[in-house]
């Protein structure tokens, strides 16, 4: 039983039936996209993959190619060098709108697709094959395996896209594009029509939480001072002209895509994404930010929320006997948030003995249990429950409720003496 999974699950199951939002079609390949097709994937800095739906399913990245981009921009340029280009302003406007600056022709910022062409543009290489050569293995890196472009989209984005064209040459006759506009927004098309999956999508974001390194093949993608720049500009600027709401609502950095592709980033956390073609009038994926909401809310992840000074969570675990009877006892301390609530599950499932026993989960060191995590500390004590061991729980509060309409299926004791005497009685 895996409560994080559960918790996908249980979020999937609830928003599957909304049929909001319409399929993108102005790229003809996009309007083929099953609306149906609605998965979830979460990767923990520990690399852990989590996934709920259908997260097998290829589309393309689309727009959010467009925040690792940057960081390579950034890598190869350097901070200043690249916002003298691209600017990190919110436009206020749809992700295709002509938001130049009138002085310099400068874009607002690089998560709308003027901005994204001009970021495409500052990526250092000799021509335009070079250059997607080095966005496509940077884009396999963030993902942790190779990456390919899907031909068909590519053709149907060559064939409709005359309004990035257009963009791309207003730019070059303002001064602030200086490569060859087709060569460019051909660059363009191809970076986003390269194909993932909704898991290749959440390592790409939980790679950006972690500051850089990839937390499921260790190799360092770019720098921390890159990624701390890349996280700003998405929570600012990632979901277009809803992204004042989607600060308010959800609180994580964030992009989205046509293809119905989303991702968060929840710094030293994890980063999730979610992939379902319907998209609102803003052109996000209308399940994806009703997912990321209610996981926020779940887990208390908005970046304003303060969680306080963060210490070791498990400061113990062991299992012994007692005349034969196998027990094991998971010790915890502080707030439990989504990371450490991740870190005490791992704990009691290495400490659960193999024959049936008695589990103990020390909370008496513990201050604050968000609803999530409480929920799902609940669900893993059932899960116990249900496979023959006895569970205590010892907390000055009663951290861990009992789900509406469920029996509580372990012992609650003010200390954890009290809880080891009642696992060593008979």
């Amino acid at each position: 039983m895996d409560p994080v999974t559960d918790a996908l699950d249980e979020v999937h199951r609830r928003l599957r039936g909304l049929r909001d939002g319409r399929v993108a079609d102005y790229i003809p390949q996009l309007a083929t996209a099953d609306p149906d097709d609605f998965g979830i994937a979460l990767v923990s800095m520990a690399g852990h993959v989590y996934r709920a739906g259908r997260t097998d399913v290829p589309f393309t990245v689309q727009s959010v190619s467009k925040p690792f981009v940057y960081a390579l921009a950034l890598d190869d340029l350097g901070p200043e060098e690249v916002l003298r280009r691209v600017g990190a302003e919110p436009s206020g406007d749809p992700f295709n709108a002509i938001s130049l600056a009138p002085d310099s022709g400068r874009p607002a910022n690089p998560m709308i697709n003027a901005g994204a062409i001009a970021t495409t543009a500052l990526v250092r290489a000799d021509g335009p094959a070079a250059r997607f050569r080095r966005i496509l293995d940077h884009l396999s890196a963030f993902a942790g395996r190779p990456l390919d472009v899907d031909e068909d989209v590519y053709a149907g984005e060559a064939a409709t896209g005359d309004r990035n064209r257009a963009l791309a040459y207003l730019m070059r006759s303002a001064g602030s594009l200086n490569a060859d506009p087709d060569e460019t927004v051909d660059t363009y098309f191809r970076q986003c029509s390269v194909r993932v999956t909704v898991v290749d999508l959440a390592v790409m974001a939980a790679t950006l939480a972690n500051g850089g390194r990839n937390p499921v093949t260790g190799v360092q993608v770019v720098s921390e001072p890159d990624v701390v720049r890349t996280l700003a500009v998405m929570a600012t600027c990632g979901m277009y002209d809803g992204a004042g709401a989607w600060l308010l609502d959800v609180g994580l950095p964030a992009k989205s895509g046509v293809s119905g592709g989303l991702i968060a980033a929840s710094p030293a956390r994890f980063g999730v994404a979610v992939h379902s073609p319907p998209l609102d009038a803003s052109g996000n994926p209308v399940r994806g930010v009703a997912a990321l909401r209610a996981m926020s809310e779940r887990f208390g992840l908005h970046i304003m929320h303060g969680p306080g000074v963060r210490a070791t969570t498990v400061t113990g675990a062991e299992r012994f006997e007692h005349d034969g009877r196998p027990i094991g006892v998971v010790t915890a301390q502080g707030t439990l948030e989504f990371t450490e609530f991740e870190a005490v599950v791992r704990a009691v499932r290495e400490i659960t003995p193999a024959t049936p026993g008695r589990v103990v989960l020390d909370l008496t060191a513990v201050t604050a249990v968000l609803p999530g995590s409480a929920a799902g500390l609940a669900a893993i004590l059932g899960d116990l429950a249900a496979h023959g061991h006895g569970t205590a729980v010892a907390a000055q509060r009663p951290f861990v409720e009992v789900a509406e309409g469920r029996p509580r299926t372990w012992r609650l004791f003010p200390t954890r003496a009290e809880a080891l005497a009642w696992c060593r009685a008979d």
